[in-house]
């Protein structure tokens, strides 16, 4: 993988994101809603305690709608136009086109992410916040993200209609945070054995996510958050090699 022409490629797809408004859109929508489920939802207030854990709380929620809103284009619109052809016939392998699309709409989210540091100013501002757990929060949610885009990156692929692949991205990031809920792993425990019920339970961005929502910077985290990342972008790799010699 030629690392210069996905940054090439990264710079060029994350500066289409500004060309329309859809963009901004997005940041000004996620950021009131941010807002209103961290300080009205979330009883900002009321919990008397300095800290962003309502945000983070409602925060894969959040992924769970906007984040597929972003990605279902990223491919959908290729096929569709029958641009996709055009671009495989520009001097880049299948891998750094999807790298370079993907860092493109990662940053993108990860800038709106960054936008709500006014939250981090008002819980300092307010009382003596653990900075620590805050930054650690931050880097949950962007691996967080990052992973619910390489889903999106995948439905994407599988479909010319963004709509199809929004709703399937939507269904494929409730059964990555649903996957170790009880009544979920309930329905398997009559007849599945106790591995698979681990494996379907271990899927989930939950346990991983909220780990790191409390501070604690674990490797198995990051490894689960990088393996999501991959095994998607593979699939997606695979997918589109696929639809390009059918």
């Amino acid at each position: 993988m030629n690392i210069p022409r996905v940054l090439a490629l990264m710079k060029k797809e994350l500066a289409a994101y500004f060309y329309s408004p859809t963009a901004y859109v997005f940041i000004v929508i996620f950021l009131l809603l941010s807002g209103f489920f961290t300080f009205m939802a979330g009883r900002f207030f009321a919990i008397g305690e300095a800290s962003l854990m309502p945000f983070f709380e409602w925060l894969p929620w959040l992924f769970l709608v906007l984040i597929p809103a972003i990605g279902m284009h990223i491919w959908s619109d290729e096929r569709r136009l029958g641009t996709i052809e055009l671009l495989f016939t520009m001097p880049l392998t299948a891998a750094e086109c999807i790298a370079g699309k993907f860092l493109a709409a990662w940053l993108f989210v990860g800038l709106a992410l960054f936008l709500t540091f006014p939250m981090v100013l008002t819980v300092g501002y307010l009382g003596s916040p653990d900075y620590g757990v805050i930054f650690c929060g931050y880097a949950g949610s962007f691996l967080l993200a990052g992973s619910y885009l390489s889903v999106a990156c995948l439905t994407s692929a599988l479909s010319r209609s963004q709509v199809v692949s929004f709703i399937l991205s939507v269904l494929a990031g409730l059964f990555l945070i649903f996957a170790g809920w009880t009544p979920v792993t309930d329905v398997f425990v009559n007849w599945a054995p106790a591995w698979l019920l681990n494996g379907i339970a271990s899927l989930s961005f939950m346990p991983h996510i909220a780990s790191m929502q409390r501070g604690v910077l674990d490797s198995r985290d990051l490894l689960y958050f990088a393996s999501i990342m991959a095994f998607a972008l593979y699939l997606t790799a695979t997918v589109l090699k696929t639809r390009r010699t059918a």
